[in-house]
């Protein structure tokens, strides 16, 4: 039996899942990064030894996320690829007819188009956080409330309170006016549950076309006020898979063993014994133009492995390798 591996980091997040031949769950981690993807992945590369059988290994990683060139080569990724294309594969092995894919994490949020399983548009947020993850946890910590509970909370809402959601700032004036009017803790919770889901479609889904079946995930789809939210708002319901938190990095597994029967099975995982490994990095701007790149320099157990951040290539072609 081969096993394929896919490593999803992000912001806020890190992902690992373990799948099979036949493309079936052998395990999943899911950890903070707390702004350290390095030991975020040492963390989820032992837990993730831990879900395989016996003696068996890995015969292939993918690797996608905010930091995928830096985990890819820490880890020596077969398949280096980004959020869209992981995100579009997964849902489509799970869900072939899937035509939209909502996808909201901790600090991005993302629409995908689908159309016979082939993405045909999709939009990110901008640097704004009032559409993502961070934003509801800032307002649960306002509120005293665990962000575990805020959906459940959102739920017990029985009059609707309209919350500015296009800025954190706002929304968090607008709370404390909305307090002092009298309005209770759970209708505020979903006022900000439907404020997040008019940002989303008045900035990432503006000017698309909302096609179903609709798939919502990413950790946002954990909390069950913004599901029914998104359903108010779009008049229908939408599908949360089972891996929603995980989907990602499910992407990119599924990506890596697709890879690996292109590359007669050879792989350039590095093993599981990297955790241990000493990986630091370096920046410096590069004078040689008036771009100004800040180049990353990444090294292993003080070998160069990689150099990335620059626009002409140049810098990264100075490594064996790369």
């Amino acid at each position: 039996m081969n096993y394929w591996m896919g490593i999803d980091v992000g912001s806020v997040s890190t992902n690992v899942v373990i799948i099979d031949d036949g493309i079936g769950f052998l395990g999943e981690v899911y950890l903070r990064t707390h702004g350290d993807p390095l030991g975020s992945v040492r963390d989820g590369l032992r837990l993730a030894q831990g879900m395989l059988p016996g003696k068996d290994g890995v015969s292939g990683v993918g690797v996608t996320g905010s930091a995928r060139y830096l985990i890819g080569a820490m880890v020596g990724a077969d398949v280096v690829k980004n959020e869209i294309t992981a995100h579009a594969v997964a849902t489509s092995r799970f869900f072939p007819e899937a035509r939209t894919i909502i996808e909201i994490g901790g600090q991005d949020s993302k629409i995908i188009l689908l159309r016979d399983g082939i993405v045909t548009d999709f939009a990110m947020n901008n640097v704004c956080a009032a559409g993502t993850g961070s934003f509801l946890d800032q307002q649960a910590t306002r509120l005293g409330i665990p962000i575990e509970e805020f959906g459940a909370r959102a739920l017990l809402a029985t009059s609707e309170v309209r919350i500015a959601g296009r800025c954190t700032v706002f929304a968090e004036s607008d709370m404390v006016h909305k307090q002092q009017l009298g309005c209770t803790t759970n209708d505020i919770i979903g006022g900000l549950c439907s404020a997040l889901v008019r940002n989303y479609f008045s900035s990432v889904g503006k000017g698309k076309e909302i096609r179903d079946p609709v798939v919502f995930q990413g950790g946002v789809a954990a909390n069950a006020g913004i599901r029914k939210a998104f359903s108010d708002f779009l008049g229908r319901e939408v599908t949360v898979p089972e891996h929603f938190a995980v989907m990602g990095a499910f992407g990119a597994a599924i990506l890596a063993k697709d890879h690996a029967v292109k590359a007669n099975g050879t792989t350039g995982f590095k093993g599981f014994g990297i955790a241990g490994n000493d990986f630091r990095t370096t920046i410096f701007p590069c004078p040689d133009c008036p771009n100004g790149c800040e180049v990353v320099e990444f090294r292993q157990d003080g070998r160069m492995i990689a150099m990335f951040g620059d626009k002409c290539g140049k810098h990264g072609s100075r490594v064996a390798g790369i």
